[in-house]
């Protein structure tokens, strides 16, 4: 009988946000499947786990997928967790939660914090219907041919951005919405979240004259 593949949503920041059932899941497997194992660590020691760590990321993704599917196949309980928030959702583990599917391996979803989720709260922006684009191409003419394809959505849009590029997707946004209201949030739950609501020239603005730090979620 093969072993559960477990997909564990873990804290985006505050260490305090992993659930009792999260906890008593990595206790439990054999084996962690981390993006960053090194980030793991500070979680697990946090809570007193101890358990064989395997790096799962986006560049050694194909080759630890087929590892990781066999020792599910002999029959060890595994745990995927990415750097923070949950697996597969903008981080590695689309490709093993499929592989396990394909085999008939049981699944499981442990849920907890999602960055967009938290930000989309916090924006007082429409949360009936809403838009997740995660990270846009790091080109930037087709990061404008995607913005422009979402201009006239009715939706709320929620993307991902990187500290180094946020201005750069910014100032995108200016040249092809105009000067929309966006919502930008970033450090959600830690010491110094920041949640910005303001046109996006005074977002620019903002950060030109304050500087960037911390993922971001921006909210059109």
């Amino acid at each position: 009988m093969s072993g559960t593949l477990y997909i564990v949503a873990t804290p985006i920041g505050n260490l305090e946000d992993i659930t009792y059932r999260a906890v008593n899941i990595l206790k439990s497997v054999d084996i962690i499947a981390c993006e960053d194992t090194r980030r793991t660590r500070i979680l697990t020691d946090r809570y007193g786990i101890s358990k064989p760590m395997v790096s799962f990321y986006s560049y050694n993704e194909v080759r630890k997928c087929s590892y990781l599917t066999n020792e599910l196949l002999s029959g060890k309980n595994i745990a995927l967790v990415s750097e923070a928030g949950t697996p597969g959702l903008s981080d590695p583990g689309h490709s093993i939660i499929k592989a396990a599917i394909e085999k008939n391996i049981p699944l499981d979803s442990i849920p907890g914090p999602t960055a967009l989720i938290d930000a989309l709260v916090l924006s007082g922006k429409p949360m009936n219907k809403f838009i997740f684009e995660g990270f846009l191409s790091n080109k930037s003419s087709q990061r404008k041919k995607r913005l422009g394809q979402l201009k006239g959505d009715t939706r709320t849009v929620i993307l991902y951005e990187s500290p180094h590029r946020i201005l750069k997707l910014l100032n995108d946004i200016l040249e092809v919405m105009g000067d929309v209201q966006v919502v930008c949030a970033r450090e959600l739950t830690k010491k110094f979240q920041e949640i910005n609501r303001d046109k996006v020239s005074g977002i620019i603005a903002h950060y030109v004259k304050n500087g960037v730090k911390g993922e971001f979620v921006v909210i059109i």
